[in-house]
């Protein structure tokens, strides 16, 4: 049982919701002084999560033509980075995985109409054991990924969040891993810093600002494209949907989140949010 957690109406405690910038590749576990903040944070968190019994993770690095749940129980990881020094293709993560639970995510998103599918051979991508290996370093606790829809509509993602929110109330911790900036050729730009602020400021606010009631937020979330330098920040937009679905799960309790990470990555602010 989350003894952290807010509890739903004299309920059992619901898990939180975290949304995660997972950094460039491995670099958070190669010792980057750019992901030194990063790392830190992700480091520190599991004392904001308490423990859970098993992880649902969406990551920016997986997109399918339906909502897709692995089911490996024991997954390999998958190198999904290009260029990096030798060590980082010989990480492990040896979680298990949790083919009971991606039954179980499954059925939820086909009671809600929205078609999902097993992957009983898929292992876990950088988006997954990268952070993971950071929050949760004794890989003790089982997870899943639960793919993109290739078709990369917020709203779309945010309905999957939302057919997915009785996994709290099962102490399932659901983690979006991407990043609020991902622009990787405007990294060098020379306005760069200056510009994915502008957008950082509009998702901070858009996610935290308790005067917004959940359905202007949800309105400013699926528009998203119309926000200031949005796609400056976001050219293509993977990596902001695990938001999403975060947002998705967790605004039926609370649609307001927590800011809990809002620092410099590489020379870019990034953000994390928690819902709890």
């Amino acid at each position: 049982m989350l003894t952290n957690s807010t509890a739903n109406d004299g309920a059992e405690p619901l898990a939180p919701v975290l949304f995660i910038p997972h950094g460039g590749g491995p670099l958070p576990l190669l010792g980057d002084p750019g992901h030194r903040l990063l790392t830190a944070f992700l480091k520190n968190l599991p004392s904001q999560l308490g423990n859970p019994s098993a992880i649902v993770l969406i990551s920016a690095h997986w997109e399918t033509a339906q909502a897709t749940v692995t089911a490996n129980a024991h997954p390999d990881l998958i190198y999904d980075y290009y260029g990096f020094p030798e060590e980082s293709y010989a990480l492990t993560y040896p979680a298990a995985g949790a083919p009971a639970l991606a039954a179980t995510v499954c059925e939820l998103l086909d009671a809600a109409g929205i078609p999902a599918a097993i992957d009983p051979n898929r292992g876990f991508d950088h988006g997954m054991f990268v952070p993971l290996s950071l929050i949760y370093p004794n890989a003790d606790i089982p997870c899943i990924q639960l793919s993109l829809i290739n078709s990369l509509d917020p709203a779309v993602h945010i309905a999957m969040g939302r057919a997915l929110k009785t996994l709290r109330e099962q102490n399932v911790l659901v983690i979006g891993s991407g990043l609020s900036f991902h622009n990787l050729r405007a990294f060098a730009h020379p306005d760069a810093a200056v510009r994915a602020v502008e957008f950082d400021d509009w998702l901070v606010e858009t996610c935290t600002d308790t005067s917004l009631s959940a359905g202007q937020r949800e309105q400013r979330l699926i528009n998203w494209a119309s926000a200031p330098q949005a796609r400056f920040s976001h050219p293509r937009e993977e990596h902001l949907l695990p938001l999403m679905v975060c947002y998705g799960l967790a605004a039926e309790h609370r649609s307001a989140a927590e800011l809990v990470f809002n620092d410099d990555m590489m020379g870019i602010k990034v953000s994390g949010f928690l819902w709890r």
